[in-house]
């Protein structure tokens, strides 16, 4: 089955969620997430694709990303998850399939489906008994300033 084409530069923003393999807890202690959000951030700097939020929960994680210079959505998922299995084993060790092969993505199409999003990344510590406040969660873009919401998806002034 032959992926669909998402698009480029300016083409859109997604909510992106991926899965460790067999939902086990890689991501759950240090370094491992601490290693992941280093690897959102390594290919971000050099323009990759712009990061809005995230969250790194204990066995997966979700994103709002706009892909950036011509790069497809399923290249930048690409980079992330085959960023941080290249450096889990090289720093720590983990030789096995991290990853399960998919990811589930969908296109923000305005405004009030960006805030849902974002709400739902900062609250998803919270609602899995994690910290008591999004605020509280290291591995979050809750307390971070990131990449600006794009263009058009921000309200109409």
């Amino acid at each position: 089955m032959t992926i669909p084409y998402r698009g480029t530069t300016g083409a859109g923003t997604y909510f992106v969620t991926a899965s460790t393999g067999e939902k086990e807890s890689v991501l759950q202690s240090e370094p491992m997430p601490k290693l992941f959000v280093d690897v959102l951030f390594h290919y971000q700097k050099p323009s990759q694709y712009q990061l809005h939020e995230f969250v790194v929960m204990p066995n997966h994680f979700y994103t709002l990303l706009t892909p950036l210079l011509l790069l497809i959505l399923e290249k930048t998922i690409q980079l992330v998850k085959g960023g941080f299995s290249y450096r889990a084993r090289k720093e720590s060790g983990l030789y096995r399939e991290i990853w399960q092969t998919s990811f589930y993505d969908h296109r923000v199409r305005d405004e009030h489906e960006y805030a849902r999003f974002r709400h739902y990344i900062h609250m998803n510590p919270v609602r899995r008994g994690l910290v008591p406040n999004p605020e509280e969660f290291p591995y979050s873009s809750a307390i971070l300033k990131l990449d600006e919401v794009p263009q058009w998806l921000k309200p109409a002034a």
